[in-house]
């Protein structure tokens, strides 16, 4: 508790702890095959790795779309490009597995694939997502990475 005067009278004041929030910086970037973005901490401009501890920590994961190569032609839409904001979608009547997370463009038309089945158990709605990561054969997008996290974590998307 800390004391705080008002109008010369003090008044207890109850201190917030404020525990330091992900935010993540989008910064593009490209490879033999792929493209999309990396991603920096907003804080200290530390690269972070897709891997990087301090992300789960955070509330945040980068993960591959299970399934897409299932669904190949949607993902060709615009909508998956990456950058672009998408939804994750909960199935529980989903009758091979109740914790099925799908992922969909942000207007719900376009069903990418899943959050892969052991990543699905752990993460926890609601949640955001972004396109983060394009694999490429040709002109074609045949694979897709996504960053996905709670709520509170900031994302600054990427500028035009």
């Amino acid at each position: 508790m800390g004391i705080l005067l008002v109008d010369g009278c003090e008044a207890r004041v109850r201190r917030r702890h404020l525990t330091a929030r992900l935010r993540i910086w989008l910064e593009r970037g490209e490879l033999p095959g792929g493209r999309g973005f990396w991603l920096r901490d907003a804080a200290t401009g530390d690269a972070l790795s897709w891997d990087d501890a301090r992300l789960a920590a955070g509330g945040a994961r980068v993960l591959p779309v299970a399934g897409a190569s299932y669904r190949i032609d949607d993902l060709q839409d615009e909508a998956f490009t990456p950058g672009k904001p998408l939804e994750i979608v909960p199935e529980p009547e989903n009758e091979h597995d109740p914790n099925a997370l799908a992922i969909w463009d942000a207007a719900r038309r376009l069903q990418a694939g899943y959050v892969p089945a052991e990543l699905a158990r752990e993460l926890v709605p609601p949640l955001q997502a972004v396109s983060l990561w394009e694999w490429r054969e040709g002109d074609r997008r045949v694979g897709l990475r996504v960053l996905v996290a709670s709520p509170e974590v900031w994302i600054g998307t990427p500028r035009a």
